[in-house]
């Protein structure tokens, strides 16, 4: 079975309380006249306290273009996923030329090449390592990614492989876009990377190898979903698409897709010790809260990571998956769901195995 060597988070050095946070965006955002209480309201009801951006916040003031968000992006998301690849490798004790697979994800900017390729020569991976820029995922990424990995180490098993998250959701933001969307999304997401590295089943057992190990995965693609959440693209950048059904699709599908999988592995929802959720916003944790029946600690590390740095798109799930490891690591033998939801409207689960 393929198994997770290591994870590393990172943030943006820029931290700010979400008060901080909502006061800036009223100012470049709102015009004379709009009701700023809404705009409060909508902050205050995602349950963020604080956020770490990718640039100082007197900088979104300059940033007049789409070209001048990218290029910051491009900028923050090497520098952020070097320190995130180094660091996972570090704590895996793996070295840079050994990785023979590097899977990024992103939707938070644009770049060719792409952002694994400058990764790749700043850390030092081998120059006929693998690589596979994704993006469109969004938030379904970081839990996608994970299976991707362990369906190439499936074939690959005494390799290793990596997987790179960066978001940088502060540089999407639109100052002329006052639609609902915008406003609850100026309250919610937040920057931060996040890498992973696992190995196949050969290398892990020569290596002893103690973290979780991948049994399987699950994607799931809803019909008649496309608008619930994503991008427009348009001359001023991505502007955000999300509509209120999002809760509503977790009610509707999510209960029933855990279930049946868990159920091809003679598993029920009750034997499941441990739970990695991404924090996709206060009503869609509570979603799957209720539609799997879960006690409130068991996703209490989701909701403290959403409180602590927001909605990471892609990297949240990770940053869960680290804090888990880190703060309440499960016993050896443990059964565990690592899920996500994203554009599509989709979602994606991993069982793992600690």
């Amino acid at each position: 079975m393929t198994s997770l060597a290591a994870v590393f988070p990172v943030l943006p050095q820029h931290r700010y309380s979400q008060q901080e946070l909502t006061q800036a965006f009223a100012e470049v955002c709102m015009r004379p006249g709009d009701n700023v209480e809404v705009l409060k309201r909508l902050h205050t009801n995602t349950k963020v306290n604080s956020r770490n951006l990718a640039l100082p916040l007197h900088r979104y003031r300059e940033l007049d273009s789409f070209s001048e968000a990218n290029d910051a992006y491009i900028a923050v998301a090497v520098d952020l996923g070097s320190q995130a690849v180094v660091g996972a490798l570090a704590r895996a004790g793996i070295g840079a030329h050994e990785v023979d697979l590097i899977i990024f994800t992103t939707i938070t900017g644009v770049a060719a090449p792409s952002i694994d390729a400058l990764v790749a020569s700043q850390v030092g991976l081998r120059p006929d390592v693998k690589r596979l820029p994704l993006f469109g995922l969004g938030c379904v990424a970081g839990a996608a990614g994970i299976a991707r990995l362990h369906d190439f180490l499936l074939g690959h098993p005494t390799g290793v492989a990596v997987l790179l998250s960066v978001e940088l959701c502060s540089l999407t933001i639109q100052r002329d876009d006052r639609s609902m969307a915008n406003l609850v999304a100026s309250g919610l997401f937040g920057d931060g990377a996040a890498a992973v590295v696992a190995v196949g089943a050969d290398r892990a057992a020569q290596t002893g190898v103690t973290g979780p190990c991948v049994i399987d995965s699950r994607s799931h693609l809803y019909p008649g979903s496309a608008r619930t959440m994503g991008w427009d693209v348009g001359t001023s950048g991505l502007k955000i698409v999300l509509d209120a059904q999002v809760p509503e699709l977790v009610h509707r599908y999510l209960g029933q897709d855990v279930r049946l999988f868990l159920k091809e592995h003679d598993l029920e929802v009750d034997g499941i010790g441990c739970w990695v959720s991404h924090p996709g916003g206060p009503k869609v944790i509570e979603a799957i809260e209720t539609e799997l029946d879960l006690p409130p600690a068991a996703l209490q590390l989701t909701w403290e990571s959403l409180s602590r740095v927001g909605n990471l798109s892609s990297a949240s799930v990770l940053h869960v998956l680290d804090d888990t490891w880190r703060l309440r690591r499960p016993k050896a033998g443990t059964s565990s769901v690592l899920m996500a939801m994203g554009p599509g409207f989709c979602s994606e689960l991993v069982l793992l195995q600690w």
